[in-house]
């Protein structure tokens, strides 16, 4: 099935009223399974770094996700990404370039997402809640670089999942502080003053400025849970 085609498969199963279900149902089920199962192939601690498809090679955004990668293989860590072009590529590349274990699980769309050639493993869904579902089963942080609307996507339902006490209060890493600095200006001055959001919710929240920064602050936190037996 194509790209457009997986669309409309989305389109359709989210109408209000669509039948029949049960096959839709089972390829969602399908692609959990090949999910899981490739998670569980990854032989080491991961984390999974985020940013825009949209960015050139070269760029700022670009070299800095490759050389997060590179220091995140050298700490012995996989690199999970989305496996598609911009910062995916570059935190790919640099992970796969210093022997580390390159992930991608790529998504089908109609434009702009290919895989990348730098992952060792790889996935590609149809569906974003099943892929966005390893990004959190494989990590043990979240490294995010600038990006639109999908980085953002993906930073608020990590920082939801935490908050909600779905998943461990594990890192989340904002990486280039000039980039983030007005958004978080507005987390505080409205929804933290509003009382929308507490103290700890905004602390869980880590900017670096930069890679060495950013992977230190998530493996140092990983090697801490290791030591106390809750890793």
């Amino acid at each position: 099935m194509n790209a457009s085609g997986n669309g409309e498969l989305d389109r359709r199963l989210l109408r209000r009223r669509h039948e029949p279900l049960a096959s839709e149902i089972s390829l969602i089920a399908s692609e959990f399974l090949a999910g899981f199962q490739a998670v569980r192939t990854i032989n080491r601690p991961a984390v999974s770094i985020f940013g825009s498809a949209r960015v050139p090679e070269g760029s700022l955004p670009y070299e800095r996700a490759r050389e997060a990668g590179a220091l995140l293989a050298a700490a012995g860590f996989a690199v999970v990404t989305g496996g598609g072009p911009g910062v995916m590529d570059g935190a790919n590349r640099g992970c796969q370039e210093a022997g580390g274990l390159s992930v991608g699980f790529n998504i089908a769309l109609p434009h702009e997402q290919s895989l990348n050639r730098y992952c060792d493993l790889s996935l590609t869904f149809k569906h974003f809640y099943a892929r966005k579902v390893m990004f959190v089963k494989a990590a043990e942080g979240f490294i995010i670089f600038p990006g639109g609307f999908g980085t953002l996507d993906e930073l608020f339902e990590s920082l939801t999942l935490i908050q909600t006490g779905k998943i461990g209060n594990f890192p989340v890493v904002l990486c280039d502080g000039d980039y983030w600095e007005r958004m978080l200006d507005w987390i505080r001055v409205e929804m933290l003053a509003q009382g929308l959001i507490t103290a700890d919710d905004l602390a869980l929240l880590h900017v670096a400025d930069s890679p060495a920064e950013a992977v230190e602050h998530v493996v140092s936190h990983y090697h801490a849970l290791v030591a106390e037996g809750s890793a």
